[in-house]
């Protein structure tokens, strides 16, 4: 499984660069902020959009998406319910919780590790088309909704997708592979461009969110951390190997991509969101960080007995 260490090593060591950018105080005290706005509004969407435009839409329907998606709505329902019932917490930081227990790192990680571990990257296609055209869209309206000042209109409701830029941006790949146009290379190298920094500058700006942090201590919120941990990393393969193996009768490289997908650890997406709405922020980064850590152990464990 040397392939997965070597992924997990990619990101710590951009983790670190970003950490110590953040220490040297080499992008000013709104760094972080500009960065993370710059990843929301511009490289994320340049990503998504290369991403669906450039794939094969044909085998999105599968038993492993199938086993992906309902053990990610089970795990996000019992998240909100247990932080509910033992914290109190409101809609705003029980959606950022959902996401940090169901939402996982499918871009760089799940393509290295679809296709050293699956032997196939179209594996991960599907779990990140339903993720950034349906988990992601309807948690950023729950986000917007729920820290408004104003309870919004009908009006602006529906007109919330048009206004979020990885949705806008998914919508036109997505239009774009339906249709098979091809994109001349000249027109879409520069969203190949900018969608390349997308994975580096999140990574950057959650090791520069990581000065003066201790995901480790004690005291508050640590057990709120490490439930959505056991919850990412435990919980949610478990429940996509028993969907997947004893309602759905996967077997066999179908079963083990259902099971690897569901144990990536937390996407560093999730720390964007937060950040971009100001709601649990720090939870969000120390979920990524130790789900990231606890995730290496997991899915070499997962490879090992379903591989």
């Amino acid at each position: 499984m040397r392939e997965v260490v070597t992924g997990f090593a990619v990101v710590w060591a951009l983790v670190l660069a970003g950490y110590l950018v953040g220490r040297s105080g080499l992008l000013g005290p709104a760094g972080l902020d500009t960065l993370t706005r710059l990843a929301f509004f511009v490289t994320a969407p340049a990503l998504l959009f290369v991403t669906l435009a450039t794939s094969t839409l044909g085998r999105i329907l599968t038993g492993a998406l199938a086993a992906f998606v309902l053990s990610t709505l089970l795990v996000a329902a019992l998240s909100i319910t247990l932080a509910r019932l033992l914290w109190r917490r409101p809609v705003a930081d029980l959606t950022v919780g959902a996401l940090a227990a169901g939402y996982v790192n499918a871009g760089n990680l799940g393509i290295p590790i679809a296709a050293y571990v699956l032997g196939d990257v179209a594996y991960i296609a599907p779990v990140l088309m339903f993720q950034v055209l349906l988990a992601a869209p309807t948690a950023l309206a729950v986000l917007e909704v729920a820290t408004g000042e104003e309870r919004p209109s009908l009006r602006r409701l529906a007109a919330m997708p048009a206004r979020n830029p990885l949705m806008i941006a998914s919508a036109a790949g997505i239009t774009v592979a339906l249709a098979h146009w091809r994109i001349p290379q000249p027109l879409l190298q520069p969203f190949v461009l900018l969608g390349g920094a997308a994975v580096p500058m999140t990574l950057l700006a959650l090791g520069m969110s990581l000065c003066g942090s201790r995901p480790l201590r004690p005291g508050p919120g640590a057990s709120e951390r490490w439930l959505a941990v056991g919850l990412k990393t435990l919980v949610h393969p478990l429940l996509a190997y028993l969907i997947g193996r004893h309602l759905l009768h996967l077997a066999g490289p179908a079963l083990l991509a259902a099971v690897v997908t569901a144990a990536l650890p937390t996407a560093q997406n999730v720390f964007i969101f937060a950040g971009r709405f100001g709601r649990s922020t720090g939870f969000a980064r120390d979920t990524i960080v130790l789900s990231t850590a606890v995730a290496v152990v997991t899915l070499v464990a997962v490879a090992a007995w379903l591989g």
